[in-house]
């Protein structure tokens, strides 16, 4: 198996994904921050309460590469905040990138398994980033190369996905 996103990998379809909360933003989106949110006239965002919201920042650069080689991308995401987490992403101008998405609380699993169903990729063709010990633990269980993330999503960690990917 083999990845491509300009780094040295040549190209295979799969869908990379991404839990928003702490992977494409710093913040849980149910707990840190209030919806609904604003963009100011300057580009920035905020919340009710006019807290400040920001990406990670190389999400950008990480979201359009991946869309640039035109690889899937999903979101995936338990949150209770459905409608605020949607949001964000239209805010942050990201919606574009996700040909899918499951955003809805429940389960890791359920989300991949209807994100299979729904782009026709088998698991074992995906790779997904996420903060939480416990989503890497059940995804890996179905064959899902998983990457844990600790300080939001960036371009080594994308290119170490990449790299586990295609080891796999």
């Amino acid at each position: 198996q083999s990845a491509s996103v300009g780094m040295g990998f040549s190209s295979c379809f799969f869908p990379s994904l991404f839990f928003a909360d702490y992977t494409l933003w710093p913040f849980w989106v149910d707990t840190h921050v209030d919806p609904p949110f604003q963009k100011s006239s300057d580009g920035s965002i905020r919340d009710r309460n006019g807290q400040l919201v920001k990406l990670y920042p190389e999400v950008p650069a990480v979201l359009e590469r991946l869309h640039q080689e035109g690889i899937p991308i999903a979101a995936a995401s338990r949150t209770g905040e459905v409608r605020g987490a949607n949001q964000l992403l239209d805010l942050f101008g990201l919606d574009h990138f996700f040909r899918y998405k499951e955003i809805y609380p429940g389960s890791k699993v359920t989300h991949f398994q209807r994100l299979c169903q729904q782009s026709r990729i088998p698991l074992s063709q995906m790779l997904f980033f996420d903060d939480e010990a416990r989503n890497i633990h059940d995804v890996s269980k179905l064959g899902v190369t998983c990457i844990r993330v600790s300080n939001g999503m960036n371009l080594s960690l994308l290119k170490q996905g990449l790299e586990a990917f295609a080891r796999s």
